[in-house]
C-alpha cells in the first residue's frame, strides 16, 4: 500500500512538475533519472579504467607524486553534454545527480576492472568552509557517496580539510594552479588512514593540480597509496 501511494503521489507531482533531462532539457520517462536514455547511451565514456596506467592521463602527476589508479568517468568538452551535466551538479543544486552517476561508474567499475579491491576508504577533494557555505554542499562528497555505495568502501568527510581559500582555478595554467593550490589543504585525522589505500575523488580532472595537492598531504600524513576517480577530464 505505501509503495502504491508513493507511485502515485509521485506520478502526480511528475504532471505538476516534469523533470528535464540535464542533458537535452527534454522532459524525462517514468524509469528516467536525471538523464534521458538517449543521452545516457550517448555519454563520451573514456574507458579509461581498463588501462589505469595509460601514460596519457598519468603524465599529469608523472614524476611529482606516485598515483596507484587514475580514471575518470567521461570526457569533458567545452558545449558538451558533460558540461552541462557538472555545471548543473555544481551550480544548480544537482547534488544527487552526482551520486547517481558516480553509482553508475561505481558499478561499471565493480564489474569491469580489479584495481580498486584494495581501496579501504574514499575522500572527496574538500571545498574552503567558506564556500561550502557559500554553495550549501560539496559535489565531491556526493560524488564520492555514489562510488562508496557501489563499491562497497566508505567515505570519509572529516579527514582532509581546505584551510586556506584561494581564487577560481579557471583560466589558470598547469603552474599558476599547482601554486595556487600548494599548501591549502591538511589531514586532520592521520591516525584514520595510516597504512591505508586511499581513493580521492572530484567532479573534474583537468591540469591534476588540486588533486596533486591534495594526495601529497595524504602520502605525507602515512597513507599507504592514493588512487584518483572523476566524474570527467578534459581531453
Amino acid at each position: 500500500m505505501f509503495r502504491f501511494i508513493k507511485r502515485i503521489t509521485s506520478d502526480f507531482l511528475n504532471l505538476l512538475y516534469p523533470t528535464p533531462c540535464l542533458g537535452c532539457d527534454s522532459l524525462l520517462g517514468d524509469n528516467e533519472k536525471f538523464l534521458c536514455t538517449t543521452c545516457r547511451i550517448n555519454l563520451p565514456e573514456t574507458g579509461q579504467h581498463f588501462e589505469p596506467y595509460d601514460r596519457n592521463h598519468l603524465n599529469k602527476f608523472a614524476g611529482k607524486t606516485p598515483i596507484q589508479f587514475l580514471a575518470s568517468y567521461l570526457y569533458f568538452t567545452k558545449g558538451g553534454i558533460v558540461q552541462k551535466l557538472i555545471h548543473s551538479i555544481k551550480y544548480k543544486d544537482q547534488k544527487e545527480a552526482a551520486t547517481e552517476i558516480a553509482g553508475w561508474y561505481g558499478h561499471q567499475l565493480k564489474l569491469e576492472s580489479g584495481q580498486l579491491n584494495d581501496i579501504d576508504v574514499i575522500i572527496g577533494v574538500p571545498l574552503h568552509s567558506s564556500r561550502a557555505l557559500q554553495r550549501g554542499y560539496n559535489q565531491a562528497d556526493f560524488i564520492a557517496a555514489g562510488l562508496s555505495k557501489a563499491l562497497n568502501v566508505i567515505t570519509r568527510t572529516d579527514i582532509l580539510r581546505r584551510i586556506e581559500f584561494k581564487q577560481s582555478q579557471t583560466n589558470k595554467n598547469r603552474l599558476e594552479r599547482w601554486e595556487n593550490v600548494k599548501s591549502v589543504f591538511a589531514v586532520s585525522k592521520p591516525e584514520m588512514i595510516k597504512d591505508l589505500n586511499v581513493m580521492l575523488v572530484d567532479d573534474v580532472l583537468t591540469t591534476g593540480a588540486t588533486l596533486e595537492s591534495c594526495a601529497v598531504e595524504l602520502i605525507n600524513a602515512g597513507c599507504k597509496s592514493v588512487s584518483i576517480l572523476t566524474l570527467a577530464v578534459t581531453k
